[in-house]
């Protein structure tokens, strides 16, 4: 087994042709709230990746760890430039799909996207449950933000084009714009 990667909540390993996603003990937490946190975190991202396509396939879920498929292809962020483009509109439709079963992504950017001939949506690790606009608008919002950090170039052009995949009604429309104009979530002019 070799580590793929570290991150805030889990360590990812490589055993073949499976990633094993071990939620790791956190010393500063009570170890029983961190035990409750960390099965609770586990259970709900099986529970979201198992009603979903485009993402890696389950093979076994413990307290605290998911097996799953390995997706052999490259990280999207690593790849989008004007060829990442072509993906765009497969995204704002996997987005939609995702959305229209109520869950939320709660991290949607580049770095947590697959392309192997489609794209795999991977790291649910923040996603929920809910069928509110309002979740949906935060998560799309977020998604632009991620462009413009990373793809700051293509962003906007980007951006358009998942929306024209996503096909948003004009009440989301209407919200994502709601959302934008937060002082939270205001851009930075400068």
């Amino acid at each position: 087994m070799k580590i793929l990667a570290r991150g805030a909540e889990a360590i990812l390993y490589l055993d073949k042709n499976k990633v094993i996603k071990d939620r790791v003990k956190k010393s500063y937490r009570i170890n029983e709230l961190d035990k409750k946190l960390r099965k609770f975190r586990t259970k709900r991202e099986s529970k979201i990746i198992s009603k979903l396509e485009n993402v890696p396939k389950l093979f076994e879920v413990s307290d605290y760890k998911i097996v799953m498929e390995f997706i052999n292809g490259k990280v999207l962020r690593d790849v989008f430039d004007k060829k990442g483009l072509n993906y765009c509109k497969e995204i704002g439709r996997t987005i939609k799909k995702i959305h229209d079963k109520g869950i939320i992504h709660g991290d949607l950017t580049t770095s947590n996207m697959i392309v192997n001939n489609k794209i795999y949506f991977i790291d649910f690790g923040l996603g929920f449950f809910s069928d509110k606009l309002e979740d949906r608008a935060v998560d799309l919002h977020l998604l632009r933000q991620a462009l413009e950090s990373k793809h700051y170039e293509l962003a906007e052009e980007a951006f358009n084009v998942i929306l024209d995949g996503y096909n948003p009604s004009r009440e989301l429309l209407d919200r994502l714009g709601k959302v934008e104009s937060r002082g939270r979530y205001k851009k930075k002019r400068g």
